[in-house]
């Protein structure tokens, strides 16, 4: 298959791995952040790790949306769905999250609760077109990748003047996130981080300019990368060189889609109905402030915070889960007592086990019977 097929070659990956074992310096370490998931995904299915030197260090970081949305706004999903009787719409990777008192959202729509799957905004929009009588609420989460396309089904809401469609916004961004993994460095229990694989799909829409900004903070190096295994251990190399060369720059590797300046239209669109959050609470970050979005005033028909006065509460993670230390990038899957023992993609314990882009799922599904 075109653009998937030339990014999977052997023999170039070998070659790739070969440049990395070259130029890494035996007596220091390279402990690399991948921020999102879609690259821990693609680093254990493809077993990237089996190529890198033992001083080359890959550490997950908190980039998949399902993994760090923490109980709370789960447990005010659910309560939309059965207190208020709206129909839900989510995506499917949601469904499974574990919530407070044993509940999912999967569980509380085999309770009776009205939740539905859907595989795009449009579909949920298209659901309250089709339901005049029913209140219909998307739950939507996601980084700046899945931000446009919500943007876009208020505008259309607008334009359509639905009166029984809103959006419990979740969204969160990325620099805010790595900024707080810097900033969380003095935590005693914190790995220090030598550079970072910057996620390709958000990059699409925000551009490689955000990245700037971070970069000459912390003079840690940021390297744009694709998800498939080609781009991943590229930008891993070029990762190695530029800290051998004592440079701290932005680099894109996915030139095939990002750019410097990214989605112009996606931005304004974004830009025109979401604003920040003086603060958001993350699974395993805790509060971040300005990490979130949420609807702006002129929107506020379409705000089902606002509608049905949702009031955040604050729930501790599952006490044998390593969720939070696993997503700062504190402790691997391995480090978790309950991982692939009590905690499994059947039966998850931790977020991190629900997704497919998650850590602990990654590890079970590909690595879970080898030391990491």
């Amino acid at each position: 298959m075109k653009y998937v097929d030339e990014f999977r070659d052997g023999e170039l990956a070998r070659a790739l791995a070969n440049a990395i074992a070259k130029a890494a310096d035996p007596a220091r370490t390279y402990r690399l952040m991948e921020f999102c998931g879609g690259h821990t995904h693609a680093i254990s299915r493809y077993g990237l790790l089996d190529l890198l030197p033992p001083n080359v260090r890959m550490i997950h970081g908190p980039g998949c949306p399902v993994c760090v949305l923490p109980i709370g706004r789960i447990d005010s999903a659910i309560a939309l769905a059965t207190q208020h009787d709206v129909i839900l719409c989510t995506y499917a990777d949601t469904m499974r999250v574990p919530a407070s008192g044993g509940l999912s959202l999967f569980k509380a729509k085999a309770q009776g609760a009205d939740i539905r799957m859907v595989y795009s905004c449009d579909d949920a929009l298209r659901i309250a077109q089709e339901n005049p009588s029913r209140e219909v609420v998307f739950f939507a989460i996601g980084f700046e990748t899945t931000t446009p396309p919500t943007a876009a089904i208020i505008l259309q809401a607008a334009r359509l003047n639905l009166t029984n469609f809103s959006v419990f916004c979740n969204h969160v961004l990325t620099p805010a996130a790595m900024v707080h993994i810097m900033e969380s460095e003095q935590d005693p229990a914190a790995v220090a981080i030598d550079g970072f694989v910057g996620p390709a799909h958000v990059s699409t829409v925000i551009g490689s300019a955000p990245y700037e900004a971070f970069v000459a903070r912390y003079q840690r190096p940021v390297v744009i990368a694709g998800f498939e295994p080609l781009d991943v251990i590229q930008s891993i190399l070029m990762l190695v060189l530029q800290i051998n060369e004592g440079r701290a720059e932005v680099e894109n590797e996915f030139t095939r889609a990002v750019t410097r300046e990214g989605n112009r239209k996606a931005q304004a669109m974004c830009g025109q109905v979401f604003e920040m959050r003086e603060s958001f609470d993350w699974r395993g970050l805790g509060e971040v402030p300005y990490s979130a979005l949420k609807i702006r005033p002129e929107f506020a028909q379409f705000d089902a915070e606002l509608r049905y006065q949702i009031a955040y509460l604050q729930v501790p993670d599952h006490k044998a889960c390593e969720c939070a230390a696993i997503l700062r990038g504190h402790k691997r899957p391995t480090d978790c007592k309950v991982f692939g023992t009590v905690c499994t993609p059947d039966h998850p314990i931790g977020a991190c086990m629900v997704s497919s882009e998650g850590a602990c799922a990654a590890h079970y599904t590909y690595g879970r019977f080898r030391v990491v």
